[in-house]
């Protein structure tokens, strides 16, 4: 890539003592782990807006679709003041090229899902999205998010940054003027990796890719990203991740000795079976695509998807 991850980010999952009680939420995966590849924007919502460190703790009130945001105990309402400020900001962060954003789970302004909201009863229901959040999401529909609460599942966590390096890629592709020609190489080269989440999100988007030909190329771009997400979003599973590396097997069938392809497979239905993890066989195929020089695997996505020293590929 030619430039690094630029991540929107709750600041207090960085360490900075911005929280309502004074404290943080620092996040070691997201800052000594994925840190280095990473640019940083935080954001703090009630800090920005104007509140104190420490202050009142909020939560969200009334309807789910409209809800309020309001200081239980002083019964402050917070609502207005925060939707203002959070259609500034939205603005602003346009101008700062982000490849995603990393929520803070349960927050009434920054959680992404699942908020508690609290009715007429004073019973909660988590059913709500944190102020921020929701403009946030909906000023930007085709940006990977995920909160820090979700991101300590291993596929999940897989998932967002595959999406994050993803998303990056395009952002290169279309720095500059996209071109049918280019379109039809970035789809190229994440065919295997399209394949691993969703065979017929690749097969729509294989159609979209014939028609740049009869199809504006901005149009044809916007669609091609929205089902690029929508295809990623979809999480990869041992059976789909098995039948790629069948796939990627049958470009070595005039190389490889019978006990070098009976190896492999036996590799395969151990990864399959939850034996071993997915890093095992992905290993044996690179293996394979460097001593039999194999050019057109050497430039699929799905071998090296993410800097393979975060070891999201490592877990059983």
């Amino acid at each position: 890539m030619e430039k690094p991850l630029r991540l929107g980010i709750s600041t207090c999952l960085l360490g900075e003592k911005v929280r309502y009680d004074g404290g943080h939420k620092y996040d070691p995966f997201l800052v000594e782990m994925l840190g280095p590849y990473v640019e940083y924007v935080p954001v703090c919502p009630e800090v920005e807006m104007g509140l104190p460190t420490p202050r009142e703790s909020m939560r969200l009130e009334g309807d789910p679709a409209a809800p309020r945001l309001v200081a239980p105990r002083s019964g402050t309402d917070h609502t207005t003041g925060m939707l203002a400020w959070a259609r500034r900001r939205v603005r602003e962060l346009e101008k700062e090229d982000l490849t995603g954003f990393v929520f803070k789970s349960k927050s009434p302004s920054s959680g992404m899902e699942r908020i508690k909201v609290y009715g007429a009863g004073g019973m909660p229901r988590k059913v709500g999205v944190g102020l921020f959040a929701r403009a946030f999401m909906e000023y930007f529909p085709g940006l990977p998010v995920e909160d820090d609460g979700r991101l300590h599942d291993s596929a999940i966590r897989e998932n967002f940054i595959v999406r994050l390096f993803t998303y990056r890629r395009w952002q290169d592709l279309t720095a500059e003027p996209l071109t049918a020609g280019r379109l039809v190489d970035f789809h190229a080269r994440h065919k295997l990796l399209l394949l691993s989440h969703s065979p017929d999100d690749y097969r729509i988007m294989g159609k979209l890719v014939a028609r740049a030909g009869d199809m504006p190329l901005p149009e044809l771009r916007d669609l091609y990203l929205e089902q690029l997400m929508t295809a990623l979003r979809r999480q990869a599973t041992p059976r789909k991740h098995a039948n790629v590396l069948h796939h990627l097997l049958g470009y070595f069938k005039k190389q490889l000795a019978a006990g070098e392809k009976q190896e492999m497979l036996e590799v395969i239905e151990h990864y399959r079976a939850g034996h071993v993890p997915l890093i095992v066989p992905v290993t044996l195929i690179n293996h394979y695509v460097r001593k039999y020089d194999q050019p057109y695997l050497r430039e699929q996505v799905y071998l090296n998807p993410h800097p393979v020293e975060l070891r999201l590929r490592n877990h059983v």
